[in-house]
């Protein structure tokens, strides 16, 4: 599983892009996604790689789903994508990784996910990237805690929950990691 530095390039100069397409300075940007200035300059230069739970407010606040925005930095997928070819993003903070799977695209409306969270590892999405997109679950290995709109569901191999969510977080309490599968639809 290759991390793609390139890739991170261009999500920091995708991200700049949306910033400016809207007419934004850096502290526009800051006040609206609650990051700090130096932070966001840091991402758009790609100093740093963005956070799992940063992108999320990122995407929040340009009205993205955090897959649409990574596919946006991709050429046009395939219809078959291989194991090996499927773009993966890591969170170097939390040691989550995120395999894109089925990566989106404009005329589809799902797309599948695969997460690896580390045992202890804790991400919040404390802003919606698009109200009424609809998730489905899968843990595939581990336990996992989840917690949708304030509602917490410990999740075990093989369960399956299926919510749209204001606001959600991913906890993996271990004793190991957990590895899931995420469907998401597009409203």
């Amino acid at each position: 599983m290759g991390i793609d530095t390139a890739a991170d390039e261009r999500l920091a100069e995708r991200l700049a892009e949306l910033r400016v397409e809207r007419g934004w300075t850096l502290e526009e940007l800051a006040r609206r996604a609650d990051v700090s200035r130096s932070t966001l300059s840091r991402v758009e230069r790609a100093e740093v790689s963005p956070t799992a739970a940063l992108l999320g407010r990122l995407c929040a606040v340009y009205g993205r789903s955090m897959s649409r925005l990574l596919a946006e930095v991709e050429a046009a997928p395939a219809r078959l994508v291989r194991a090996g070819d499927q773009r993966i993003w890591r969170d170097e903070a939390t040691g989550y990784v995120r395999r894109s799977v089925s990566p989106p695209h404009g005329s589809l409306r799902a797309e599948v996910i695969e997460g690896r969270l580390p045992a202890g590892a804790d991400i919040a999405y404390d802003k919606p990237c698009d109200t009424g997109r609809e998730h489905h679950l899968w843990v595939l290995d581990g336990l996992l805690s989840m917690t949708v709109d304030g509602t917490e569901h410990r999740l075990e191999a093989g369960d399956c929950l299926r919510f749209t969510a204001e606001t959600s977080r991913f906890h993996c309490p271990g004793p190991a990691g957990a590895r899931y599968a995420l469907v998401v639809v597009e409203p």
